[in-house]
């Protein structure tokens, strides 16, 4: 099983955009340095809040040249709210700087306010979606490419520079709605998941869809949890719950218009907002957290690997961003030596 990473850059008080971005930079070189296989940076909008993260490809960028091993990955690019020619040029550039690191992660994001903010409807989001992903993977794979879509078009596009990773760099996909999984599995892609959104109920059903609509095909499946290793689960606790609770009551805030809206394929995020509204510190320790000393956190670790099946943990160390430097920097090493490799 591979290990990753993930952060969106949430900066609570206290903490300065220059300080949390400093801190993501020397983290992965951490990461690097440590032996975690991959780092997921998420694209997020107009909440400090929650996110300062507003392009995981040009922090990628940076770090390709601060690294040597790990791979660079989003978790995820919203396609839906960029013109997918852009996209295609700043990840292969991200590619060629890290010399074949890249993991382009895809979504559609769940926040409304993203769509206000990026003045497209909500209801295209899908759509907008599916061409995007079509036209990136055809421009990567043609030296002249032709595309004639609803919202997006080229003639004759000759896309440079071009990715070093041939056909071209991994693309994942966000599982976070019903539909998604059989989706990514037509088109034989990896998913990301976690149960935060999907509750692992609802999780384990979307990743049996997605196991049996590939067919016998070879899947891949990320999924993401909150962890948190310490000298203690007491110790764990009181230095993650403030973090934990913060997080939920933000990613509360960003879906609520949710309630109000229509638009039916965001059904699915109307039942994670009411999740996320009732869910608890005990909830998440029970679910899906991996808060302990590293003993504790092998064993659970391997609990996880046998639920889910997963490909590759993803471990998300400071949700809410409260943690300072050091704390993330030591949990992140306790994991890396004491529970890594148990668990691979």
């Amino acid at each position: 099983m591979r290990f990753g990473f993930f952060d969106q850059l949430p900066c609570a008080p206290g903490f300065s955009e220059q300080q949390r971005y400093d801190d993501i930079i020397a983290q992965i070189e951490l990461g690097d340095e440590v032996g975690f296989d991959t780092v997921w940076l998420g694209e997020l909008h107009f909440s400090r809040a929650f996110s300062v993260l507003a392009d995981p490809l040009m922090v990628l960028a940076a770090a390709a040249h601060r690294t040597r091993r790990i791979r660079l990955g989003t978790a995820v690019t919203l396609l839906p709210l960029h013109n997918p020619v852009k996209i295609a040029e700043e990840a292969a550039i991200v590619d060629i700087l890290s010399h074949g690191r890249l993991e382009l992660g895809v979504g559609r994001g769940t926040a409304p306010l993203h769509y206000e903010g990026y003045a497209i409807p909500m209801e295209e989001s899908r759509e907008r979606f599916e061409e995007a992903l079509d036209f990136i993977i055809g421009a990567w794979r043609s030296e002249s490419f032709s595309f004639e879509g609803k919202y997006f078009r080229a003639r004759e596009l000759k896309l440079t520079p071009r990715p070093v990773q041939s056909p071209y760099p991994p693309i994942r996909i966000a599982a976070n709605s019903p539909d998604t999984f059989p989706f990514a599995a037509r088109r034989g892609m990896p998913i990301f998941a976690t149960p935060l959104i999907n509750p692992p109920d609802k999780l384990k059903e979307g990743l049996a869809v997605y196991r049996e609509t590939l067919g016998g095909r070879k899947g891949d499946t990320a999924l993401a949890f909150p962890v948190h290793v310490a000298a203690s689960r007491a110790q764990a606790r009181a230095e993650c719950e403030p973090g934990l609770l913060r997080f939920l009551r933000e990613a509360a805030e960003r879906l609520r218009p949710l309630g109000q809206t229509d638009v039916k394929s965001f059904e699915a995020f109307r039942q994670v907002l009411a999740r996320i509204e009732r869910v608890t510190y005990a909830d998440m320790d029970r679910e899906m957290g991996v808060f302990g000393e590293p003993d504790y956190c092998v064993e659970r670790v391997r609990e996880l690997q046998r639920d889910y099946g997963m490909d590759e943990f993803i471990c998300y160390f400071n949700q809410g961003g409260m943690m300072d430097h050091a704390m993330v920097r030591h949990s992140m090493s306790l994991f890396a030596k004491e529970v890594m490799p148990h668990c691979r």
